[in-house]
């Protein structure tokens, strides 16, 4: 039966607008992105499947382009538009932590760095930069590759914080194993950086590590 002839109330874009995007499954969410079905399978039906094949919501929408297609029902039309929604939505989050000073809030902070750096398959380096209120000025990803004292070079650090005129940075990067736990390197690129910033007057405020579903921060165990 195709999803026009559902009672209303079954209908994801009529449960969305009356109860709101929450109330809805994750099949009823991807369904309305999908925003039709195949032969033979509706839009849901269709989701469904989907989640079956990849395994769970997240799996697809962190699919690379080539296994995302491979999809019934998907390609590069829905790709390009999967990635869109995917970027307005850091774009969202980032504007509004830009607003006021949600950065001394530890858990928002890991929240944001979650969204930028847990879908990468490799390790990255980056850093937020704050003013003197703590308020996001910029973030950017500095480095890439195995964080270590080869790869990550504090007066690179140094010089983008002063570009940027920040008071304070928020260092962070990935582990592409999902293991947060920070390693002696991170450690002591962490003391490296900081010893560098705290010649020109600018903190550290933490070293955050983000795993696969748990964050790190070195600042909370007292190595900073």
């Amino acid at each position: 039966m195709a999803i026009k002839d559902w009672p209303a109330d079954d209908r994801p874009r009529e449960k969305l607008l009356r109860a709101g995007a929450p109330s809805l499954s994750d099949a009823e969410l991807l369904a309305i992105f999908l925003r039709t079905g195949v032969s033979g399978l509706s839009a849901v039906d269709l989701a469904r499947q989907l989640l079956s094949e990849f395994g769970s919501l997240r799996a697809l929408l962190e699919a690379d382009k080539s296994r995302f297609c491979q999809g019934h029902g998907l390609g590069e039309a829905k790709f390009v538009q999967l990635q869109a929604v995917l970027e307005m939505g850091r774009r969202h989050l980032e504007s509004t932590l830009s607003r006021g000073d949600a950065f001394t809030d530890c858990a928002t902070t890991q929240l944001y760095l979650k969204q930028r750096l847990r879908p990468y398959p490799f390790e990255v380096f980056a850093c937020l930069y704050l003013d003197n209120q703590h308020r996001l000025l910029h973030f950017e990803e500095l480095f890439r590759g195995t964080i270590d004292g080869a790869s990550v070079y504090p007066r690179e650090v140094v010089k983008q914080a002063l570009q940027q005129n920040a008071a304070a940075v928020i260092l962070a990067h990935n582990h592409p194993s999902g293991v947060a736990e920070p390693s002696q390197a991170d450690i002591q690129i962490t003391k490296r950086i900081q010893s560098a910033l705290g010649l020109v007057d600018i903190r550290v405020l933490d070293h955050i590590i983000v795993g696969d579903g748990d964050t790190t921060s070195l600042a909370q165990q007292g190595q900073l």
